[in-house]
């Protein structure tokens, strides 16, 4: 007997999944894991033109300085704390705790108020 296949949409299928504050973080984890390198090539470059002359100093720095170099190093600060604090929560996963969904969604919005308040005070400090 012959089977008739039905297309049905893969699960989970967009138009009915929600986000979760978990699967949320953890892309969020791996974005600004990636994020981080821009920040770091920014200062690389920085660091090299100020060995290299001091024209080519003075565009870098041109460019660390404005607004552009503020917010990318602002956000590069945030990814650091929020990649570290997830990084954190990972290694505590791995004992076999904090699995529970509750636990994880906490832990996940300790995350992100973390590196927000890390973030501040980074900046404040510095």
């Amino acid at each position: 007997m012959a089977e008739t296949k039905r297309a049905r949409p893969l699960s989970p299928h967009i138009q009915i999944y929600r986000p979760q504050l978990t699967s949320t973080t953890s892309i969020l984890t791996r974005i600004t894991g990636n994020g981080l390198i821009v920040g770091t090539m920014l200062v690389v470059w920085w660091l090299l033109a100020a060995a290299l002359s001091p024209e080519a100093f003075e565009t870098a720095d041109w460019v660390l300085t404005s607004w552009f170099g503020d917010l990318v190093l602002t956000l590069s600060v945030w990814a650091l704390w929020y990649h570290y604090l997830a990084g954190l929560r990972h290694l505590y996963w791995d004992t076999g705790n904090g699995l529970e969904i509750e636990t994880a969604e906490k832990l996940g919005w300790a995350c992100i108020i973390g590196s927000v308040v890390l973030t501040i005070l980074t900046i404040i400090v510095i």
